[in-house]
């Protein structure tokens, strides 16, 4: 049997079997006390934009037709108690959009991408789309006032509501989404914070 030859070659010398990357790619701290500072004025400056957004809500969302009934209270008329279901989905698609152009926003902020960043934004928004809930019931509020001492059968226009907390997580729902498909599609460790 013939033997086979030695590799006289050194396993260290050998190229390895995948591509590896250049050493200053290998490993990317993330910046935090750097990336603090922009991080809290992201979370203000998106928080503010609540109040933009709560005041579209309330001139976007229908209001609910009534009529008085004998005991005084006001009844729904037919078809209009879909209204309510009408302002959450409203309220739900505003900050879902919100969100996606926030998201979509701060990835253009190259030179401070990364996890304070994004959650900054998601702080931020989650604060912004509790603001518009709170600041869009009052503008509906005074939208719709109601007469002092209505009579039986008059028909009255009711303020939208919210009858759900939950639509509040659409925003940064939507922030986080369209950050992190960013984030992925991207595909480098440094998610391209060096401009070279």
């Amino acid at each position: 049997m013939a033997e086979q030859p030695v590799r006289t070659e050194d396993a260290r010398d050998a190229p390895p079997p995948y591509p590896v990357p250049p050493a200053d790619q290998r490993r990317v701290p993330v910046a935090v006390k750097r990336d603090v500072l922009p991080a809290i004025s992201v979370l203000s400056t998106i928080s503010l934009l609540g109040l933009a957004v709560g005041f579209l809500w309330s001139r976007l969302a229908p209001g609910l037709l009534v009529q008085i009934i004998e005991d005084g209270k006001p009844a729904a008329l037919r078809t209009e108690s879909y209204h309510r279901f009408d302002d959450l989905v409203l309220f739900l698609l505003l900050g879902l959009a919100a969100g996606i152009i926030t998201g979509a926003a701060l990835w253009l902020m190259r030179e401070r991408r990364g996890p304070v960043l994004l959650i900054a934004a998601v702080l931020g928004s989650a604060l912004a789309a509790w603001l518009a809930y709170q600041v869009g019931l009052s503008w509906a509020q005074g939208r719709f006032e109601l007469p002092a001492a209505p009579q039986v059968g008059d028909v009255l226009t009711l303020a939208p509501r919210l009858e759900s907390i939950w639509g509040i997580l659409a925003w940064p729902l939507g922030t986080a989404l369209s950050y992190g498909l960013a984030a992925a599609w991207n595909g480098r460790d440094d998610l391209g914070r060096r401009l070279g």
